[in-house]
């Protein structure tokens, strides 16, 4: 043996949405810095960088949001001085100042050296994996997002026209079962807006439409589609079938999965270790749950050769399955939670909040709270009167000889109802919320067969 890296022992420190708008390195409480300490001392380290790192030197998209979101360029070296090695981008923020804002905030994460991955310049960047080296090998990190505007997302190039840059997304189709007396009423509907004859004629010429790629079945008395028309570049679909029962299916887009399996397969014969990960905010029967194309993917990029899936998006956890021996986060919460002090909001996102001219981001703030911020007051409306919100875990994965032997959940907390001047920011929790966090991943996680283990304010999985 000549290299560290030939043992094949690892250990990761995985979060979920890290939402940074401010400093982190002025702060001394003793929590604080003991998760620094669990960020640090991992061999590699990941969150999600949910916000643009800009100046506002780009013209904000068109996409309604609630958040436009931004962070000072210099509060990368804030991620990096937690102890983050490697971030993901691909998320449904990615195109909150369009094409240009994709490549400002890639630009700033190259200058500050923190490497990323899922946006890029064209597809093919945004969904390539990017690697970093350590001690205890080479890591490799794909990124991807099923969330945000289906037509900010990276486009191919050509040989003869430039690619789009944006986000690694994959595509992903409704369909819901209804029953009899329903489907006849949605066919009428959709036989006199003339959808029906747009499909049928759709299906004949096999076309694959812009927002779901997948090959079409023509409509039937027994199939009806709904259709979107957005705008021209974003059309898409809803699929009803008949049944016995009202249900909701996802189908995953088969094109948008085959590449990503691509990638995962090229990263696992060039690193040592493959992490994959994804944005998501659909749930399943309900928000607890992951989506039907979410676990499809989960389980794809392990058989391809994914070491670990790691979900974010719905802004609260989901349950943890252990796949052929290789964890699945189905979603962790909010690591850092401060998109309501967002310095500047684009006019089009005041007047949403019916917010004149003179609005200011604190009145922008206030109005989508619901309520005027006061200090003892907690806002009505929104992720802050949710505690589910601003409560998750950092997960450190263990792996010894190539195997997981190991995972521990360090339940953190985010402030809840503190002052927006003071919330958003983690420490590691103990007593009441320690519990809470995990009784609550102890719960999703057994419809997965997980069984999780509290040992005071930690929970573990043993392998």
């Amino acid at each position: 043996m000549i290299y560290d890296a030939e043992k094949r022992n690892v250990t990761m420190a995985i979060t979920g949405e890290s939402l940074i708008s401010r400093q982190m390195k002025v702060f001394t409480e003793k929590q604080f810095l003991a998760l620094k300490d669990v960020i640090t001392s991992a061999d590699v380290s990941f969150t999600n960088a949910e916000m643009l790192f800009h100046n506002y030197e780009d013209a904000p998209s068109t996409v309604p949001g609630g958040t436009y979101m931004r962070c000072d360029p210099q509060y990368i070296e804030d991620l990096k001085w937690m102890g983050f090695d490697i971030v993901a981008t691909a998320n449904n923020h990615a195109w909150d100042f369009g094409e240009n804002g994709v490549l400002t905030n890639i630009q700033n994460l190259d200058k500050y050296g923190l490497p990323y991955a899922g946006t890029g310049v064209n597809l093919a960047s945004a969904s390539a994996p990017t690697y970093l080296d350590t001690n205890a090998g080479r890591v490799a990190l794909i990124s991807a997002t099923t969330s945000g505007p289906p037509g900010g997302r990276a486009g191919d190039q050509r040989r003869d026209v430039r690619g789009r840059p944006g986000p690694n997304y994959i595509r992903w189709t409704t369909e819901w079962n209804v029953d009899e007396e329903m489907i006849k009423g949605l066919k009428l509907v959709a036989d006199k807006l003339g959808w029906s004859e747009t499909m049928k004629n759709r299906a004949a010429k096999g076309a694959e439409f812009e927002d779901n790629s997948d090959k079409l079945s023509p409509p039937s008395d027994d199939l009806v589609y709904f259709l979107d028309h957005a705008s021209y570049q974003d059309e898409s679909y809803t699929k009803f079938v008949k049944g016995s029962s009202i249900q909701k299916r996802t189908y995953i887009n088969e094109s948008d999965l085959k590449r990503n399996l691509e990638r995962v397969s090229d990263a696992k014969r060039m690193s040592d270790w493959v992490l994959f990960t994804v944005h998501n905010h659909e749930g399943g029967a309900t928000e607890n749950e992951p989506s039907d194309h979410i676990k499809v993917l989960a389980h794809a990029v392990i058989d391809a050769g994914a070491d670990m899936f790691i979900g974010h998006g719905p802004h609260q956890d989901r349950g943890i399955e252990i796949y052929k021996g290789k964890p699945i986060f189905y979603s962790l919460g909010d690591f850092i939670l401060q998109n309501d002090t967002v310095e500047l909001m684009p006019h089009d996102n005041m007047i949403r909040q019916n917010l004149s001219w003179e609005g200011t981001p604190a009145d922008f703030y206030d109005a989508r709270d619901g309520s005027a911020y006061t200090a003892d007051k907690i806002a009505n409306r929104g992720q802050t009167i949710e505690p589910i919100r601003w409560e998750s875990a950092v997960a450190t994965v263990q792996f010894e000889k190539g195997e997981m032997i190991k995972l521990e959940l360090l339940p953190i907390d985010l402030g809840y109802g503190k002052e927006r001047s003071q919330r958003g920011r983690p420490v590691l929790a103990s007593g009441q919320v320690a519990k809470q966090v995990l009784e609550r991943f102890q719960s999703l996680s057994e419809p997965f067969g997980t069984k999780i283990t509290i040992d005071g304010d930690k929970g573990i999985i043993n392998l």
